[in-house]
């Protein structure tokens, strides 16, 4: 897979989410604001592509491969399209809230085996006491539920050291720059949703 990656979605503008980028809670460091660039296609030196969501930290992009289903769900979160029935990620949060609870934060904190590993960090006040959970989850579940509740995503430095490229490693054309036309992530729709395993390739 080749460093291209095209947008998708021609009206797609700047989304600024919370992102935020640092190493573990506990060690304190400094964190750093992001932006999530967008959702789009990875394209090959063959011109194949599987679809991205692109975050931006440090002044380097961090692509993380998804599946066409999830990349359609952070899009229409991106765009705030109501869709005509709720998806697995609204259903979620609706339950959730219907249940006391609520969506504190999304942490991206592992790369290993080129695979991206996350947490949901998700809070329950019952009886006026609080209950704190952590799940695990896909990086694109943790996204796609951030960009719906407007909750941070916090990305380990180490991710970035690993992961992070520099924005001139992906191509651009002067029509769209380093983004596609909406159809392109439509071709790849017939995907697996359950191929999505977040991983980190070029």
């Amino acid at each position: 897979m080749g460093l291209g990656f095209r947008r998708h979605g021609v009206s797609f503008g700047p989304w600024h989410a919370r992102v935020l980028l640092g190493i573990a809670a506990e060690s304190r460091s400094m964190e750093h604001e992001a932006t999530v660039e967008g959702v789009g296609v990875g394209v090959g030196d063959d011109g194949a592509g599987a679809p991205v969501v692109l975050l931006r930290a440090r002044e380097q992009y961090v692509p993380i491969f998804v599946s066409a289903d999830q990349a359609q769900s952070m899009q229409l979160a991106i765009d705030e399209e109501p869709f005509e029935r709720p998806l697995t990620h609204d259903l979620l949060i609706e339950m959730l809230s219907e249940f006391g609870g609520a969506i504190d934060r999304v942490r991206i904190d592992d790369l290993a085996d080129g695979t991206f590993y996350a947490k949901i960090d998700a809070e329950q006040y019952t009886g006026g006491s609080r209950k704190d959970a952590v799940f695990d989850a896909r990086p694109s579940d943790g996204i796609a539920v951030a960009l719906r509740v407007d909750c941070p995503i916090i990305v380990d430095d180490a991710v970035i050291d690993a992961a992070g490229q520099p924005p001139e490693a992906f191509e651009t054309d002067a029509e769209t720059g380093p983004f596609a036309a909406e159809d392109d992530l439509e071709e790849e729709s017939d995907l697996d949703a359950e191929d999505d395993s977040d991983d980190f390739e070029f």
